[in-house]
């Protein structure tokens, strides 16, 4: 009788995975000699989860979203490298982030454009070492861009997408904007996202995936209003499958100034003390007006690190902030003649 091979997917539990377990610890020896003995221990240690510069500065050792697991060689390159630090005030964002996803999963992140949403999204995923699939949802995603489709002629001619491929492969599935998505395709995502488990591909011969052990979710929104045109309110049933709501706001906005804000700009740029505060000044008073409804966009910290990296390079401060803060308020002439009075303003006192 000829002997079946068994299947080397990525399922739960399967040989697959528990041979990326083995891999994924790491021998080491101690000797003691004592007189003419001589004793060697071997300890098995596992991995970090990641070999990110920022890991121990977070307490996250004990929230392994893989244990014991290596990715396939083949996903390395989605998992995120050399993503700067996430400023905040206190709120402990990474930790609770990723403990959400240790517990629960799931988790989703609402906040205003610009808040670092997606930048800490990919710090997480370096830090926890996972590969990262990323949808920017909208109102021409179709199931198609998430699960898949045939290509050319013939049924072997079946492209994964995104979420397929974080199915099978596990990782962390980052849906931006995902209040812009349309109801149709949120609900395929239902019987991933609760206890079933599983998709069913009715495009491919109602195939079943079955989702990966260590696949994690995080979507990510802005507030609900007739201000970001395309957004909605979230399907009920999907809202309820996201089980831990995390809310961002600017560290700097309007008086409210952020001197770790100050200093990481400072660092990364290494304009002088009082540039990086008043270029901080100009973004949180843009902020300010952003959130009032008087401007169209509220700087990220981003944008005015690009800022302060003209100026370092010789540029005016003014001059700089046509090519980056006032070109990308808005193309309105009357705003971007509002949004160089202000920094104007700030920057003759």
């Amino acid at each position: 009788m000829k002997e079946e091979k068994k299947a080397g997917g990525f399922g739960y539990a399967t040989d697959s995975i528990k041979g990326a377990a083995a891999n994924a610890t790491k021998m080491e020896s101690v000797s003691l000699r004592k007189g003419e003995s001589k004793i060697t221990v071997s300890i098995s240690k596992r991995r970090e989860m990641s070999q990110s510069p920022l890991y121990h500065k977070y307490d996250l050792s004990k929230y392994d979203l893989h244990p014991g697991y290596l990715f396939p060689e083949f996903l390395q390159s989605l998992i995120p490298t050399g993503t700067p630090e996430y400023v905040d005030s206190g709120q402990r964002y990474v930790e609770r982030i990723v403990r959400a996803l240790y517990y629960f999963k799931q988790c989703a992140l609402i906040g205003p454009s610009g808040t670092g949403k997606t930048h800490i999204t990919y710090l997480v995923a370096e830090l926890t070492g996972i590969p990262v699939w990323e949808v920017n949802c909208g109102l021409q995603t179709s199931s198609y861009d998430l699960i898949g489709r045939f290509i050319g002629l013939g049924k072997e001619n079946w492209i994964d997408g995104q979420v397929t491929s974080w199915l099978r492969f596990g990782g962390l599935l980052y849906l931006d904007e995902a209040n812009m998505m349309k109801q149709d395709v949120a609900t395929r995502l239902n019987p991933v996202l609760d206890t079933r488990g599983h998709l069913v591909i009715t495009e491919k011969d109602n195939e079943i995936v079955t989702r990966h052990p260590y696949a994690t979710l995080i979507i990510s929104m802005n507030p609900f209003s007739a201000e970001f045109s395309g957004t909605k309110p979230l399907n009920a049933a999907f809202r309820r499958r996201m089980s831990v709501w995390i809310n961002f706001d600017y560290e700097s906005i309007g008086d409210r100034i952020s001197q770790q804000e100050v200093e990481l700009l400072r660092k990364r740029t290494q304009v002088d003390p009082d540039m990086a505060y008043k270029i901080i000044r100009v973004g949180a008073e843009m902020r300010r007006q952003y959130k009032a409804g008087d401007l169209p966009y509220g700087p990220s910290i981003g944008d005015l690190i690009h800022w302060a990296v003209l100026i370092k390079d010789g540029s005016d401060p003014i001059n700089a902030a046509e090519e980056t803060i006032v070109a990308l308020t808005s193309d309105s002439v009357e705003v971007q003649t509002d949004v160089r009075r202000l920094i104007e303003s700030i920057f003759s006192n």
